[in-house]
C-alpha cells in the first residue's frame, strides 16, 4: 500500500533524513586508503546513535552490519569486514537511520584516494543519473517517468542499468510501496501524489547490466567484475516537484 504522509510524519522523516545526510558528511573525512569497512561501519553506528536515532539496516532481514559498504564491482549490500580500502577504489556507503519510527535512506559512492578517469566519469554520470530521475518527480507524474529518465541518461553514457534492484517507498518501514525501478516507460506505473516519500537510487555499471550474488547471500556484484556506482536520496513528492530529505 502506498502511503501519503501527514505533516507530522514528514517532519519526522526530515529529521531522519538529516541524520542520514550528516552521517555521510561525517564519514567522508575517514574515507582514505587503509581504513577498514568495519571501522567505517562502527563510526556510522556511533554517530547515528549519538544523533538520537537507530541504524535502520542493522538486523534488517538479518543483515549483519549497521550500514552497507560495497567496493568496486560490488553493487550493494556489502557486509562490513576487516577489508581495507585501497587507493583507486570506489566505496559505496548505503546508510539508513530511524528517528521516532521513521526512516531516512541514502547511498553515495566515494572515490578512495586517486581514481582513474574512467572511475571518475562513472561517479559523475551515476550521480547525474540520480538527478535526471529526480527531475521527473512531481505530483501527477508516474513512477515510470523516473525510471525512463534514469535509463535514457544511462544509455547515453553507455552504462549498464541494474534492473534486479530498485528504489522504493519509505516511511515507517525502510521498504514500502511503490517499487521505483531505474528503467521504464513514461506514463506507466503508480501516480506520484503530494506527500508520498520515496527513495530514488540509480545503480549503474561500467560494463554489463548483469549481476549475481556472492556466497555470503548478501553482496550483489557485477557480472563482468567491472565497477559499479550507486547514488540515492530519500525525497518528498511535492505539488510542483520534490524535496530532498537526505541532504548531505
Amino acid at each position: 500500500m502506498i502511503t501519503i504522509k501527514s505533516e507530522h510524519e514528514i517532519e519526522l522523516m526530515r529529521k531522519a533524513g538529516e541524520i542520514v545526510g550528516n552521517t555521510h558528511k561525517y564519514l567522508k573525512q575517514y574515507i582514505k586508503p587503509g581504513i577498514t569497512t568495519k571501522e567505517l561501519n562502527d563510526l556510522a553506528e556511533d554517530f547515528i546513535l549519538k544523533s538520537g536515532a537507530t541504524p535502520s539496516f542493522k538486523n534488517l532481514y538479518g543483515f549483519p552490519g549497521t550500514i552497507c559498504i560495497s567496493i568496486n564491482e560490488e553493487i550493494v549490500h556489502g557486509i562490513p569486514s576487516m577489508r581495507k580500502l585501497k587507493n583507486g577504489d570506489i566505496v559505496k556507503l548505503d546508510i539508513g537511520a530511524c528517528y521516532q519510527g521513521y526512516h531516512g535512506d541514502s547511498a553515495w559512492s566515494y572515490p578512495v584516494g586517486n581514481v582513474s578517469s574512467e572511475i571518475s566519469r562513472l561517479l559523475e554520470q551515476t550521480e547525474q543519473a540520480l538527478y535526471q530521475g529526480l527531475s521527473a518527480v512531481h505530483a501527477g507524474a508516474h513512477v515510470g517517468d523516473i525510471g525512463y529518465a534514469v535509463e535514457q541518461y544511462a544509455k547515453k553514457c553507455h552504462l549498464g542499468v541494474v534492473k534486479e534492484l530498485v528504489g522504493h517507498g519509505i516511511g515507517t518501514k525502510v521498504h514500502e510501496d511503490p517499487d521505483v525501478p531505474n528503467f521504464g516507460k513514461q506514463g506507466t506505473g503508480p501516480v506520484l501524489k503530494e506527500g508520498m516519500t520515496i527513495a530514488v537510487e540509480p545503480m549503474l555499471n561500467l560494463g554489463t547490466a548483469e549481476v549475481y550474488m556472492l556466497d555470503d547471500d548478501w553482496t550483489i556484484v557485477t557480472g563482468d567484475d567491472k565497477a559499479s556506482a550507486h547514488f540515492e536520496h530519500t525525497i518528498l513528492v511535492t505539488k510542483d516537484g520534490y524535496e530532498i530529505l537526505t541532504k548531505r
